[in-house]
């Protein structure tokens, strides 16, 4: 994400808390973009799907989208006292994540900002259908917030995989660093970077294959296994001036290591990539990373691979 100039954020229009558009406003402080609040609601009652449409139902829909247009210029007007640029849209859409995804495209958002919700108890996200349908399809880099403040500075994490494991692309590990720093660059904030080996996966694969011998000691494959990731890691990371102490190779499963350094540090943002085994298709997180997500107790930033719009567009298009 080289430029941010137009921030998009999804309202909520049942809840008067809006921790993402707080979160959106701040990024829109800090970079001069210009602030786009969005409501996207469908009502199938209102629909005429079930029945023939009518008059009346067209003005039912006409006055939804009239109270929800007012609503957001209500929140817009003291942005906009503060000095930023805010414009406001009502849309009816179904389903909701098809109908961000679309504005999203259509009117050239550089990021997205949704509200998510947190249980502090479980320090656990409670993602919603449209947030994973989101994570999976949205084109532009997707901002899930949390009710939190941040710290000042604010600290970033970007989470890469340097061994391009589960078929991510190298370039994607660039975006998520190269994004992790443009955003602490410009907002103050710290960046680091995080990768987590595992050896008790290599330890059960090594064991299960007859031809390679169970017999290897764990710190033996520990102390080899860190030797390549440290290698991979310093590599992509050697373009980047990052302190030493914010570069983070840790031994462990990454949904149980990641969380634990957001907690740790504090961090405020995670960035990480989706991930995808086929560009023709939706893309798809992936179990490790779905229970990394859920227990992430900062904001989560969601980027994607270069390639993503152009084949999304290409695999509609097939479909069509």
């Amino acid at each position: 994400m080289e430029k941010i100039e137009r921030i998009l954020c999804v309202v909520d229009p049942t809840t008067n808390v809006h921790p993402a558009m707080h979160r959106a406003a701040w990024l829109a402080r800090h970079t001069e973009a210009e602030l786009d609040l969005v409501i996207c609601y469908y009502n199938q009652y209102l629909s005429g799907e079930r029945f023939f449409d009518s008059p009346s139902l067209e003005n039912a829909r006409k006055e939804v989208i009239e109270r929800n247009e007012l609503y957001l210029e209500s929140l817009a007007e003291p942005l906009r006292s503060a000095g930023l640029q805010v414009q406001t849209n009502a849309l009816w859409d179904n389903p909701l994540s098809a109908g961000i995804v679309r504005y999203a495209e259509s009117s050239g958002a550089d990021i997205v900002f949704k509200d998510t919700h947190h249980h502090s108890a479980l320090e656990r996200a409670i993602l919603s259908n449209t947030d994973w349908d989101l994570i999976r399809t949205c084109p532009a880099p997707l901002w899930l917030v949390k009710a939190r403040d941040f710290q000042k500075p604010p600290v970033f994490i970007a989470a890469i995989d340097p061994t391009h494991a589960h078929d991510k692309p190298a370039t994607l590990d660039d975006n998520i660093l190269a994004t992790c720093q443009t955003l602490a660059t410009r907002t103050g904030g710290e960046a680091h970077a995080f990768h987590s080996y595992d050896p008790r996966i290599a330890l059960a694969t090594s064991t299960a294959n007859a031809y390679i011998p169970a017999s290897l000691p764990y710190d033996e494959i520990e102390r080899d296994m860190r030797e390549q990731h440290g290698r991979r890691f310093d590599e992509v990371l050697d373009k980047y001036s990052l302190n030493e102490s914010h570069k983070h190779l840790i031994c462990g499963a990454t949904h149980e290591e990641l969380p634990d350094l957001a907690r740790d540090l504090p961090a405020d943002v995670v960035v990480m990539g989706a991930i995808a085994r086929n560009r023709w298709k939706r893309l798809f997180i992936g179990s490790t990373a779905e229970r990394t997500l859920e227990h992430l107790p900062s904001d989560l930033l969601i980027i994607k691979p270069d390639w993503f719009g152009a084949a999304a567009d290409s695999a509609t298009e097939s479909a069509a």
